[in-house]
């Protein structure tokens, strides 16, 4: 349980701003690598793992269609927290049954606490270079979840870093968000501008988030690792059929009380109607031109400043698209001249 080793790397990362706009990763100092300031008492904290991966993901397939909307595939069920809360707390009373009265807690992303280094410490895989614990038969695709007791438990053996020199996660990040090994700035990273991040999302990012509205997995799909993922067995995380696969122009004409009941019990909930239309819109801007986009795009102005800037520069997109188009079809003769014309005429001409 001891994570002392992990503060001063933390403090950095936060010094550096990496943390963006997630004030919450500061707020409590350093008793994210001290659990026993979280839960006096604690001795030990039982690190458990799952499975969240859907059968038929389909995320390749998603990703090249950009009309299709592409939502990290640990949301497309049900929200893992609680399930995972009320399994650890069942564990808890199991135990209690067995060697009587304990003081315990159960945290699943619920409390300032360094979860990757204690499941690491627990046995359950290793950090990979892309920030996230790595399994060499399930790679990365499973949630965390502590259980922190005042039991003096016999502690796990690390697995070994088999990473080696493969660098998959971070050449292939659309953003470049892994910055050096282990190390993600979260300020560049899609998941946390289209989940965390509720306010402008910078331009020159806008085009590399492609199709993706919430959350990415492409430092996870590129892992060799990961595909030897196992299918969960949980039916509660399989995609809903009205979030899976689904375009662009029906999940942006949905009004604040659809995007409700299509996402109730679900983590996509939480960043709210705006933020989820923001998303929308920047995909919609990278989609190729189509009327209907251009057309849902504009139904949506003047419903929030900021919403309003992503849409904007949605339309001007699609706008670009469609006067490219437009010069593709001319004659070549004609298109040449459309493109001097574009760069301007010389000063004698």
């Amino acid at each position: 349980m001891d994570l002392q080793k992990h503060e001063a790397q933390l403090q950095r990362w936060l010094d550096a701003g990496y943390h963006g706009e997630m004030d919450w990763m500061a707020r409590h100092g350093m008793m994210r690598a001290r659990p026993a300031e979280l839960l006096p008492n604690t001795v030990r904290v039982v690190s458990v793992r799952m499975n969240y991966l859907p059968p038929e993901a389909g995320f390749a397939q998603t990703l090249k269609q950009p009309l299709k909307a592409y939502i990290s595939r640990y949301s497309l069920g049900r929200d893992y927290h609680k399930l995972i809360r009320n399994r650890l707390k069942q564990l808890g009373q199991r135990i209690e049954k067995e060697v009587g009265q304990f003081g315990y807690r159960p945290f699943v992303d619920s409390a300032p606490i360094l979860e990757r280094p204690l499941a690491e410490k627990a046995g359950l895989g290793w950090t990979g270079k892309h920030s996230l614990i790595l399994n060499s038969d399930s790679g990365s695709w499973f949630f965390l979840g502590e259980l922190l007791i005042d039991l003096p438990l016999p502690v796990d053996t690390p697995q070994e870093n088999q990473c080696g020199k493969c660098v998959a996660c971070i050449t292939s990040c659309p953003t470049g968000a892994i910055i050096e090994e282990g190390v993600v700035d979260a300020r560049r990273c899609i998941s946390y501008l289209t989940i965390e991040f509720d306010g402008v999302i910078p331009e020159e990012l806008r085009e590399k988030m492609g199709n993706r509205i919430y959350g990415c997995d492409d430092c996870q799909l590129v892992c060799p690792f990961s595909r030897n993922g196992e299918i969960t067995q949980e039916t509660d995380y399989h995609c809903r059929d009205n979030l899976y696969q689904q375009d662009l122009t029906t999940l942006f004409l949905w009004d604040e009380a659809t995007f409700l009941k299509n996402t109730e019990g679900s983590a996509i909930r939480r960043i709210g109607h705006i933020q989820w239309l923001r998303n929308i819109a920047i995909a919609m801007g990278n989609a190729p031109y189509n009327e209907d986009i251009l057309e849902a795009l504009n139904s949506r102005l003047a419903l929030n400043e900021i919403l309003d800037i992503h849409i904007q520069w949605a339309i001007k997109k699609q706008h670009n698209k469609y006067a490219k188009n437009a010069i593709d079809v001319l004659p070549s003769n004609t298109k040449r001249l459309v493109r001097i014309v574009e760069k301007g005429l010389p000063r004698d001409a």
